[in-house]
């Protein structure tokens, strides 16, 4: 399975990229995040593809997609669902909201209110919303890719430090460069490329290549190396909060995931240095004097990468 699982993940990488110009180290980013059921946050000023990167990822994937716009208006109720009582029948029928789905878009995640924004812990940590007391579980993959503004901040809702925690990775795709946007304006001239686009994977075939994952070899003094990282950034000096024990498990699985893309049945120090940015950097919160300084969190986190020792054979070497 390790092999074919390998060019099923390449080629899911290769289809999305066909849609999204550049920016493959992101896509591949995603594909990790989904093969790993994690959530992820596509930070970036308007008009950059984000909403387009999760359309062609879930069409990629043949998962059911939808998407939610997040406005301050809306209800908790109009993501979860809600009962609705049928007067003649006499009787309370639920009505599934728009995350009963495989990849559920938030579309602007933090222009909703901080209840409504709650409305999604329980989905994303458990698979499962709460509704009037019944529990109801959500499809198999679940996978949340919320977008917001990072320089918009009138009308927002900043996201609560658990909601941050919940998603696997943070990542940005930025503005192409000339060569890049000459491309997009050639690809999307005439017709999108996302609607030639055919799934290269089904939702069935995710338990598979989630095993497949699970089954990639993680030495034992890796495992300690990447715990050492995460919790330093826990007492860092410069940090009010570091990383939690959900990122260490996060970061983990996205390196076992990373290996099976390079085709390795092993974990590499590499792989968790290249994925410690997206899976720890956004669960950084500075202390109002390391940012009177002008200490960020990359610099805090470069640090810790630099000078945490790589166990090399079994034993610890300068990194």
């Amino acid at each position: 399975m390790g092999v074919a699982a390998t060019d099923t993940v390449r080629q899911l990488a290769d289809a999305v990229s066909t849609v999204i110009v550049g920016n493959r180290r992101q896509i591949d980013l995603c594909t990790i995040a989904w093969l790993v059921g994690g959530h992820v946050l596509i930070e970036d000023v308007p008009g950059v593809g984000k909403t387009m990167l999760a359309k062609a990822l879930a069409k990629a994937t043949g998962c059911h997609f939808d998407r939610v716009q997040f406005t301050p208006d809306l209800l908790p109720g109009d993501i979860t669902g809600a009962n609705i009582y049928h007067p003649t029948q006499g009787v309370f029928e639920f009505r599934r909201g728009p995350v009963f789905t495989q990849i559920l878009l938030a579309d602007e995640i933090n222009r909703a209110t901080p209840k409504t924004q709650s409305a999604l812990l329980e989905a994303m940590e458990e698979r499962q919303v709460t509704v009037d007391g019944t529990t109801h579980p959500l499809p198999d993959p679940f996978v949340v890719l919320a977008t917001q503004n990072p320089i918009e901040y009138q009308g927002t809702f900043a996201l609560p430090e658990a909601q941050v925690d919940r998603f696997l990775m943070r990542v940005s795709l930025g503005y192409a460069d000339l060569a890049g946007e000459l491309e997009i304006l050639d690809r999307f001239g005439v017709s999108s490329p996302l609607d030639e686009l055919l799934p290269v994977t089904r939702p069935e075939d995710f338990p598979d290549l989630r095993q497949a994952v699970a089954a990639v070899h993680v030495d034992p003094d890796l495992k300690e190396y990447l715990v050492r990282i995460v919790q330093r950034t826990r007492s860092h000096p410069d940090l009010a909060l570091g990383a939690s024990a959900r990122a260490s498990l996060g970061l983990l699985r996205a390196s076992q995931a990373r290996a099976l893309m390079e085709n390795r049945q092993y974990v590499t120090p590499g792989d968790i240095k290249e994925l410690a940015s997206p899976v720890l950097l956004h669960r950084l919160v500075l202390r109002a004097s390391a940012e009177l300084r002008g200490a960020t969190g990359e610099a805090i986190l470069e640090e810790v990468l630099d000078t945490e020792a790589v166990p090399v054979g079994g034993r610890r070497a300068a990194g």
